[in-house]
């Protein structure tokens, strides 16, 4: 982040969050949306539970090596409970997590029918979490959705309130226009999150754009779980109509592919001498 913007995927499991490491990719996201809807299968709308997030983190962080910063929606409860959210998941093997200023049950950040619980309570959270940090390079980011239910200015004041209670980056979620990711970064000098998010209120922007700007950590969410679900309806679709998946073959990922993903080789020890494998 010192050096330059930062991009992170979102990973739906752990066999993804391998691929996006074996991509090159420096860190990773872990999207309360997926985990409500790829890994839980209901909708983001704060049905999940704190085990059920360290798991899946577990999970993902035990199979990769590079930062994973995680969605902890409105930290499962009250400070007490944020405060052990950092500490389960620091323990995990994360490195960093973002708290929004919704009241709970959420919604995601691109919805309308939101609310905001006041800037006291989320400072609270905030000081909470710094306060139960054990690594000082865990990162804590703030999230504001004050922008799609009260004003950008609300936002901005939020935003100046969040980092005197110790929060390290800013996450201005939902900002509706190039110029206003332009105006928040001068607003708010701090260390900055944007979310490039599909089908939202938020216009399509590169990496480089929002570098341009000033962010230093661009998250994509949900993009590869909804690249995912559209190649297998689409599968599924040819696979009832034609009865055969031979037609599908060359959108597969081999079975070579999946175990050069999975270091297979390495990670299944040979047979013994004479054995079949």
């Amino acid at each position: 982040m010192r050096d330059h913007t930062v991009v992170l995927p979102g990973a739906l499991n752990a066999l993804s969050a391998r691929a996006i490491e074996r991509a090159g990719f420096e860190a990773m996201y872990l999207s309360g949306a997926v985990l409500a809807n790829s890994v839980t299968g209901v909708p983001d709308i704060g049905l999940t539970t704190l085990s059920e997030a360290v798991a899946h983190a577990t999970r993902c962080a035990a199979v990769t090596t590079i930062p994973i910063v995680m969605d902890a929606d409105t930290g499962f409860g009250g400070p007490e409970n944020v405060a052990r959210t950092l500490e389960e998941f620091e323990r995990a093997g994360l490195s960093g997590l973002h708290l929004e200023d919704q009241e709970f049950p959420k919604r995601c950040g691109h919805l309308s029918g939101k609310q905001l619980v006041p800037p006291d309570e989320c400072c609270v959270k905030i000081a909470a979490a710094v306060a139960a940090r054990r690594d000082p390079d865990f990162l804590i980011i703030a999230r504001t959705d004050a922008r799609g239910v009260t004003s950008y200015d609300d936002a901005v004041a939020r935003a100046h309130r969040y980092l005197k209670a110790g929060a390290d980056v800013i996450f201005p979620e939902a900002l509706e226009s190039r110029e206003e990711f332009q105006r928040f970064a001068r607003d708010v000098p701090a260390a900055l999150l944007a979310n490039m998010t599909e089908f939202g209120r938020t216009p399509y922007l590169t990496v480089d754009e929002f570098a341009a700007l000033g962010y230093r950590l661009v998250i994509f969410p949900v993009t590869l779980q909804r690249v995912a679900m559209k190649a297998m309806i689409d599968a599924l679709t040819e696979l009832k109509h034609t009865r055969t998946q031979v037609g599908l073959l060359e959108r597969m990922q081999t079975r070579q592919e999946l175990y050069d993903l999975l270091g297979y080789q390495t990670a299944v020890p040979p047979p013994p001498h004479g054995d079949t494998p």
